[in-house]
């Protein structure tokens, strides 16, 4: 085997790890007519310091603008001419590039791929175009009540001082400051092999794909995994009036368990709380703000599980003169969750909300690329599928109930609340006074 790990099978998914520490993924789907690729760069927001904030979105942007071969417009002919598809995207905790197409194309992705995230470097009057782009982009994200209550809710969740607490997409003045060199140094830090994988999903030979990816990505530095530290969580109210938003955006924040307590497995009957609370029409949550009584178009439950910190989130958008009501009829909900008993029909639906979401997640290659990452980042190995459902099952209509009466415990961490768009002073005093 050359030095190298040998494969380890887990729910169908095979990975290896290079002598240089990278990791490689291949999930084979041998009924697709194509390959999915795509190569995670564990960095994201979170890595950023306050004056780096919104560097790892603004590379992910210029990682496409030109490497020592290639420009702009080569770089996307060369992807255009086989048909293929390409994307990225920046989280808190990750970065990633994407290219789909033919299978027998998949040499030349890897290689594309690698030109992209290896050597880019970052023309200086590309940047300079690119700064345009992403300032509109901005603009879009400023001028959106429902991303604005996002980065104002975690805000609210974390402060500004944590990684956590900041935009992924940063500041307008950092935007308009980055230089290349600060660029160029961030990925020679941060776009280290150890902080790699590259997977793939598809009709494909496991062996072949990784000596291929060894020799395009083998002379990577290895360097260190990236280390992180957890955010506090703070709590309180963040508000944002916003002129001619037609709609009061609402978020609520609690405290959860982070995906790093996975051992404990004390973040299962949160996300097992959220799926009973808000998954689908029949939910408590949909049936009584939207079904009966009108009180949103959309609301929403969530257990937004980390590594580092969990956030238990409820969201929903409101007319401002019904803003009170929908915060009242959400405390009320939540009460009634805390006071019990659980419904069981409502319990049983969710359980098996939640195994339908994980088997539909097996059957996309997106998603299950990005979980594999993912599970290697946070936990080294991946987990059988059977793994986890096993262990949502196994959490009881006890450990759930004991989540909602969490929530609304007084002298437990203070919930956090955001509120954006066309926010009446009567909203923010009724949110203060059911959940501060």
């Amino acid at each position: 085997m050359n030095n190298l790990t040998a494969f380890h099978p887990s729910h169908n998914a095979q990975f290896e790890t290079l002598p240089n520490g990278l990791r490689t993924v291949v999930i084979p789907m041998p009924w697709r007519q194509t390959v999915s690729l795509s190569v995670f760069i564990r960095t994201g927001s979170l890595d950023e310091s306050s004056r780096q904030n919104g560097i790892s979105h603004v590379v992910e942007h210029m990682a496409f603008k030109g490497t020592a071969s290639r420009d702009c417009q080569r770089i996307n002919l060369d992807a255009e001419a086989m048909g293929a598809e390409v994307n990225a995207h920046t989280d808190k905790d990750h970065t990633a590039f994407h290219i789909e197409g033919l299978p027998a194309d998949l040499p030349a992705f890897v290689a594309w791929l690698a030109d992209i995230v290896l050597n880019s470097n970052f023309p200086a009057d590309e940047l300079e175009r690119e700064r345009r782009v992403i300032e509109q982009e901005f603009n879009e994200f400023e001028d959106d009540p429902s991303s604005v209550v996002f980065q104002l809710l975690d805000r609210a969740c974390y402060g500004q001082r944590h990684a956590a607490g900041r935009p992924i997409i940063g500041t307008r003045a950092n935007i308009l400051r980055f230089s290349r060199d600060e660029l160029l140094a961030y990925v020679q830090a941060q776009y280290t092999a150890s902080n790699v994988v590259v997977a793939v999903a598809g009709p494909v030979d496991g062996e072949a794909f990784s000596r291929l990816v060894e020799q395009f990505f083998g002379a990577m530095p290895e360097g260190q995994p990236n280390a992180l530290s957890a955010p506090l969580w703070q709590g309180g109210m963040k508000t944002r009036r916003m002129a001619g938003s037609g709609q009061c955006q609402l978020m609520l924040g609690f405290e959860a368990p982070s995906l790093g307590e996975y051992k404990s497995r004390r973040h299962l009957p949160h996300v097992l709380a959220a799926a009973l609370l808000g998954e689908g029409m029949s939910s408590p949550l949909l049936d009584e703000i939207r079904e009966r009584r009108g009180l949103a178009y959309h609301v929403a439950c969530s257990a937004d599980i980390l590594p580092l910190y969990g956030q238990f989130l409820i969201e929903g958008a409101t007319a401002p003169a019904q803003a009170e009501e929908f915060l009242k009829a959400v405390q009320q909900l939540l009460q009634r969750q805390a006071d019990g008993p659980l419904n069981k029909v409502a319990l049983a639906r969710a359980r098996k909300q939640l195994q339908v979401r994980g088997l539909r997640a097996l059957e996309q290659p997106a998603r299950r690329m990005e979980a594999a990452a993912q599970e290697l980042f946070n936990f080294g190995r991946l987990r059988e599928p059977q793994e986890a459902m096993a262990q949502l099952q196994a959490v009881t209509g006890a450990q759930v109930q004991a989540v909602f009466e969490q929530l609304l415990q007084p002298g437990r961490s203070s919930p956090a609340i955001a509120l954006a768009g066309s926010v009446p002073q009567r909203a923010r005093d009724s949110a203060e006074a059911l959940f501060s």
